[in-house]
């Protein structure tokens, strides 16, 4: 399990590093290249999403150590992301919002990217699979003996796995509204699983990594994610969650992003965070008062 630690500290300062060497250099751009990544976050400042790129470029790297199923997952949500970030119709929002467009007959960019991260999910999940029934390696052992037979073993365990994964990308996304918010919530998910020899701990590893490399200037105030970002951190950690787990696991997950992305459509995450104080000091912890 040592080899499997230190694999995962490497992925982490490797990710980080990679992330935060990406988003000096995308700084460095012409104005002409920077601009189509230029927006006005919530308080009304400039805010570049220049970020999002960043962050995927260290996930990326990070996916060199955990394997072909992370760099897919992405690579895939992030090239998703920054189409809607670059030529998305902000007319359409939320999953109800591209659905009723899609029953007019307006094909979205943000439909063309839910059926897409769709796609990313199943196809992820089934190369991590596939690599599952074929190899094994230090920290990715079922968690029981009940489970070998279990996991990814059909057609339906990948499917669920899949969706779970597209679900991730997209509920991430629902996070990066605050500065440092969606970073954060992505660490929370991914750092118990770097700590423990759990099956997805590399593409977890890759995620926190990613994360750290940017949390500054997120925290400031200066980037944010965007979709090409939280759409490629979600899915990473969503694939992390479901690697060489049994279905019942993989429905378990699929069921709370379901319901969380749901709920989304009627309740403010913002409020429900701003209305509890233990939530509302994570949330605002290292953000400038900007």
């Amino acid at each position: 399990m040592a080899g499997s630690a230190g694999r995962a500290l490497l992925t982490v300062g490797a990710a980080a590093l990679g992330a935060a060497a990406a988003y000096a250099a995308a700084r460095t751009l012409p104005e002409r290249s920077r601009q189509p990544w230029a927006r006005t976050n919530h308080a009304g400042r400039p805010v570049t999403l220049l970020e999002g790129p960043a962050h995927a470029a260290g996930l990326a790297i990070g996916a060199v150590l955990a394997g072909p199923p992370t760099m897919v997952a992405a690579v895939a949500a992030a090239s998703l992301g920054a189409l809607d970030d670059l030529v998305g119709n902000t007319t359409s929002k939320g999953l109800k919002g591209h659905l009723r467009a899609a029953a007019q007959g307006q094909v979205t960019t943000g439909l063309l990217k839910i059926v897409g991260l769709g796609v990313t999910g199943a196809v992820t999940v089934a190369l991590a699979d596939r690599r599952a029934r074929s190899t094994r390696w230090a920290g990715s052992a079922p968690d029981s003996a009940a489970d070998t037979a279990a996991y990814s073993t059909g057609v339906t365990s990948t499917l669920v796995g899949g969706a779970a994964v597209a679900g991730m990308a997209n509920l991430l996304n629902l996070f990066d509204l605050r500065p440092g918010r969606a970073l954060k919530v992505g660490m929370l998910v991914a750092t118990p699983m770097v700590l423990r020899p759990t099956p997805g701990r590399i593409g977890a590893a890759a995620a926190v990594g990613a994360s750290l490399g940017v949390l500054r200037p997120d925290l400031t105030g200066e980037a944010m994610l965007g979709d090409t970002g939280a759409n490629a951190l979600g899915a990473v950690l969503g694939l992390a969650l479901v690697e060489r787990r049994p279905t019942r696991t993989r429905l378990a997950l699929l069921t709370v992003v379901a319901a969380l992305t749901l709920a989304s459509e009627k309740v403010s995450f913002t409020k429900v965070i701003e209305s509890t104080p233990v939530l509302r000091e994570i949330d605002g912890w290292g953000r400038a008062s900007r």
